[in-house]
C-alpha cells in the first residue's frame, strides 16, 4: 500500500523442532515509510518475544538484503518482498548474515508448492 516508497512489518510467530513458523502479521507502531528504506523504533514496542523477524518490501525488485538490511535486522530472519509483489517468486528469506532461507508457505495447516 505504500509502493514506491518501502514499507516494513514485523512477523509473529514460534520456533518448533527446529523450523521458524510464522503466524501473524503486526503493523509496527510509528513506521517510518521512504524512497529506499522503510524503519521503526523498537523503544515504541511491547516487550514481545514473539517477534521472530521483520518483512519489507523493496520496491526496485531486487531480491536480496542491503548492508543496511543486515545492519537494522530485529529478530532472526528478515523477509524480502520485491516488486511486481506477484507470487511466492518475489519473496526470499534471510538469516542474520544474508544467507537465503528455504521457505513454504502453508495455507489453513496444509503445505503449499513453495519452498
Amino acid at each position: 500500500m505504500v509502493h514506491p516508497k518501502e514499507g516494513i512489518l514485523l512477523l509473529r510467530g514460534r520456533i518448533k523442532k527446529g523450523d521458524l513458523y510464522i503466524r501473524e502479521i503486526v503493523i509496527p507502531p510509528l513506521a517510518t515509510h521512504g524512497m529506499g528504506f522503510s524503519s521503526f523504533s523498537a523503544y515504541h514496542l511491547p516487550m514481545d518475544f514473539s517477534i521472530v523477524g521483520t518483512a519489507h518490501s523493496h520496491p526496485s525488485g531486487v531480491l536480496r538484503p542491503s548492508i543496511a538490511d543486515l545492519n537494522h535486522l530485529f529478530g532472526r530472519v528478515m523477509v524480502i518482498v520485491a516488486h511486481p509483489y506477484a507470487s511466492e517468486k518475489n519473496i526470499a528469506v534471510f538469516d542474520g548474515e544474508g544467507r537465503k532461507l528455504e521457505f513454504r508457505i502453508m495455507e489453513n495447516g496444509s503445505p503449499n508448492n513453495a519452498r
